[in-house]
C-alpha cells in the first residue's frame, strides 16, 4: 500500500497533493438552461478550449496563492480578457464567507447573464466542490431562484458538489442585507 507511512518506511518522500485539475471529475458541469458551469481549475490546455464548450466569461473562485502559484487567473485573462474574468479569492475553509471577497464575483456573473443572452459563465475553483457551488448557489439566488431551488440545481447538475451550511449562510446574510 501506497501510504505516507509506507512511503517513508521505504525512505521515499511522501506526495504531496498539489492544487489543480483534478482528472477524476468533469470539467464541466452545466446547470440546466441558467448557462451556468460549474468545475475545477481548468488546465492550462483547457483555457484554449473553454470558448469551444460555450464559454464566454469566468469566476475564479481560488485564493490568491493558489492564482499566483499556478497562473490560472492570468491565463483565463489573457484568454478571454480581463473584462471577462472575475476573481472571487476565498479560501476554503467551511467557515463564513466574507462577502467582500465573493460578492462582486456573483454579481459580476448575474449581470452577463442577464444583460447577455448568449453569454455562458464558467465558476470554477480547485476541484469544483465547495467555493464554486457557493458562488453559483449565489448567482441563482441573484437571478431570483428560491434558495431551496438554487441549492437543488448546484447539487443535481454538480454531483460533486456540496454546499457548505457556513457558506450558504453567507449568501442568505449578505442578500438580506443588499438591495437587488
Amino acid at each position: 500500500m501506497d501510504t505516507p507511512q509506507g512511503r517513508r518506511a521505504r525512505g521515499l518522500r511522501p506526495r504531496m497533493r498539489l492544487p489543480g485539475p483534478d482528472a477524476a471529475s468533469p470539467a464541466l458541469n452545466w446547470i440546466g438552461g441558467e448557462r451556468i458551469a460549474i468545475g475545477g481549475v481548468p488546465s492550462a490546455r483547457l483555457v484554449a478550449r473553454l470558448a469551444e464548450q460555450g464559454v464566454t466569461h469566468i469566476v475564479n473562485c481560488r485564493s490568491r496563492p493558489q492564482v499566483r502559484w499556478s497562473g490560472d487567473l492570468a491565463a483565463e485573462r489573457a484568454a478571454f480578457g480581463a473584462g471577462r474574468v472575475a476573481h472571487a479569492p476565498m479560501q476554503d475553509h467551511g467557515l463564513r464567507q466574507r462577502p467582500a471577497v465573493w460578492a462582486a464575483a456573483a454579481c459580476f456573473a448575474a449581470q452577463v447573464l442577464t444583460g447577455q443572452q448568449q453569454a455562458g459563465v464558467l465558476i470554477h475553483c480547485s476541484a469544483g466542490r465547495r467555493r464554486s457551488p457557493m458562488l453559483a448557489y449565489a448567482v441563482l439566488r441573484l437571478r431570483g431562484h428560491a434558495p431551496g431551488q438554487a441549492a437543488a440545481l448546484v447539487l443535481s447538475y454538480r454531483t460533486e458538489a456540496e454546499l457548505v451550511p457556513a457558506y450558504v449562510r453567507s449568501v442568505e446574510r449578505w442578500l438580506a442585507t443588499t438591495v437587488r
